[in-house]
């Protein structure tokens, strides 16, 4: 062997031990990517299929007393002496007759109506029917078959807007109207919680409602009081039974209903006497707006300091005391 040769030689034979490793490395690559591509196949199907179960979920009517109304039966909670001036209760979105509970006893008098919306508490949950008209609607027929003749008509929050529609519809049943810590227009909400917004959101907020927890559902409703108060087991029970469907249509209801027109320029054509409570630390709505309702003429408006979204539950005696001297003044004589 020439000696000028060898070098080259044995270069030649190291050559199989030292091949690049890129290409063995190529078949890795590939089967990571077809993992990556079937897992995320998976999950949108997965997801897919959540969506679509959580919108379709409906529920009957279920309690002590419900009124059959064809599209949707509704729980209704009677307490006071029947022949007394009657006061409707209506909760806001995500509520139900136990949000009242705390004012019950500066109500006892009278005869007392609390009224589930349709979608929530023990009143049934179709896949539709959650506009506020449609709600209204229900409401009126709900008290007619009770034998409600004539009523003072009070609404929370979203329940307020329910409260105005019926009265827009019902002057014949609608004596007088109070709202608490109801927004007047769109502009003036604040926002929700972090969870809040999310339960919200398309594809995420289905997730989020399957995968729901009594912790999950009292970071959202954190923003609802202002004042530390004690949540009921019975009102986290209540929000759990709802359907995803019941809760964001009827919320997207409320924002159209504003949208359409403010709440005060709907009341001051109407000359009923209008009571308005407002939180002055509300953090949903700015407490500000509540002075919009100075539009309606004669409103009263009563702000209770310190007291934020859910005055029932942050201030229960000044908010029972407000109700009851109200619905009294304004009784049928």
């Amino acid at each position: 062997m020439d000696e000028t040769t060898a070098p080259h030689d044995q270069r030649t034979r190291s050559r199989p031990d030292a091949a690049p490793s890129t290409p063995r490395t190529r078949p890795n690559r590939s089967r990571w990517w077809r993992i990556t591509v079937l897992v995320a196949g998976v999950l949108t199907v997965l997801l897919t299929l959540n969506t679509v179960s959580v919108l379709t979920q409906t529920a009957n009517a279920s309690g002590e007393q419900i009124v059959r109304i064809p599209g949707g039966d509704i729980h209704v909670v009677q307490d006071g002496p029947p022949d007394a001036p009657t006061v409707v209760l209506l909760h806001g979105l995500g509520g139900s007759t136990t949000w009242w509970d705390p004012v019950l006893p500066a109500l006892r008098d009278l005869h007392v109506v609390r009224v589930d919306l349709l979608g929530h508490g023990g009143s049934a949950k179709p896949a539709d029917g959650y506009g506020i008209a449609e709600q209204a609607r229900r409401v009126g027929t709900a008290l007619d078959r009770l034998g409600v003749r004539r009523a003072t008509v009070v609404g929370h929050s979203t329940g307020g807007a329910v409260a105005t529609s019926l009265a827009e519809q019902r002057r014949d049943l609608v004596g007088a109207i109070a709202l608490i810590d109801s927004g007047p227009r769109l502009d003036a909400y604040i926002g929700d919680s972090f969870v809040g917004n999310l339960v919200t959101t398309p594809v995420v907020g289905e997730l989020i409602w399957r995968l729901r927890t009594d912790n999950t559902i009292r970071d959202a409703l954190s923003t609802a009081f202002t004042r530390k108060v004690q949540i009921p087991d019975q009102i986290i029970a209540d929000i759990r039974g709802m359907t995803y469907r019941s809760l964001t249509t009827t919320d997207e209801a409320s924002s159209a209903y504003l949208k359409e027109r403010p709440i005060p320029d709907r009341l001051a054509g109407l000359g009923l006497p209008t009571l308005v409570i407002f939180g002055s630390q509300d953090r949903r709505w700015q407490p500000s707006s509540a002075q919009d309702y100075r539009r309606v003429p004669h409103a009263r408006i009563e702000i209770l300091e310190g007291v934020g979204h859910t005055p029932m539950f942050e201030d229960p005696d000044a908010t029972g005391a407000l109700l009851h001297g109200f619905a009294v003044e304004t009784a049928p004589r």
